[in-house]
């Protein structure tokens, strides 16, 4: 399992200095919450196994899906450090899974044991606090735009970039899609189709093809 939070550090410092962090190691079942929006936060969550998703939910009680994240991530890292210590999102499993909790304070406060390592692994945050922030404008750029059309060719030029093919499987389902997208699942499908009718897109399932990449990008130009 490869993390941002522990990158440098190799495995007999990672040995010394979870021993130091005493991380608490939880399990969850599918469809069970790692943690609940306004909840108290209890620490850093690392996913271990399995996978989950981040969804932010408001009073009337609609949800919109922030992030899909898979054994490595990390969450709760934007609330970590600041003073609400509440938890700014619920996490939801989306299947079994495995995840420890790091008190902030230990990440940030002195170490007893002097690990020579600590001080890598306060630079590996900060890297990934400043990652999410990125990733939160990108989300906002997402709501920016305002045709559905214009939502999808920037999700799909995303995964297209992310995963270096014009042929890439969907990370979400195509409700979880609408959700992120913050769009009506139905209309969602509608206007997949006539992208497809018009030979933008192909797709089969959750695989899709991108079959004209510049006609997608003039879209959300």
């Amino acid at each position: 399992m490869a993390c941002q939070l522990f990158a440098g550090i190799n495995s007999e410092e990672l040995k010394v200095m979870l021993e130091c962090l005493n991380p608490a190691i939880r399990s969850y079942k599918k469809d069970e919450y790692l943690s609940v929006q306004g909840d108290d936060l209890y620490g850093l969550g690392v996913l271990l196994e399995g996978e989950v998703m981040v969804v932010k939910e408001n009073a009337a009680g609609e949800r919109v899906i922030m992030a899909v994240l898979g054994a490595g991530d990390i969450f709760g890292e934007t609330a970590a450090f600041s003073g609400a210590q509440k938890w700014p999102a619920s996490v939801l499993s989306q299947k079994n899974c495995k995840a420890f909790f790091l008190p902030p304070q230990k990440i940030t406060g002195n170490c007893q044991r002097q690990c020579p390592s600590h001080r890598r692994l306060i630079t590996n945050m900060l890297r990934i606090v400043s990652d999410k922030a990125l990733a939160l404008n990108k989300k906002v750029e997402y709501l920016t735009i305002k045709s559905m059309r214009g939502k999808i060719s920037a999700f799909l030029l995303e995964q297209y970039e992310k995963q270096g093919s014009a042929t890439f499987i969907l990370p979400l389902k195509r409700n979880e899609m609408a959700e992120f997208l913050n769009v009506a699942r139905p209309s969602l499908s509608r206007e997949m189709c006539r992208m497809r009718d018009e030979g933008l897109i192909d797709f089969h399932q959750s695989t899709i093809k991108i079959e004209d990449l510049e006609a997608l990008k003039n879209l959300i130009e």
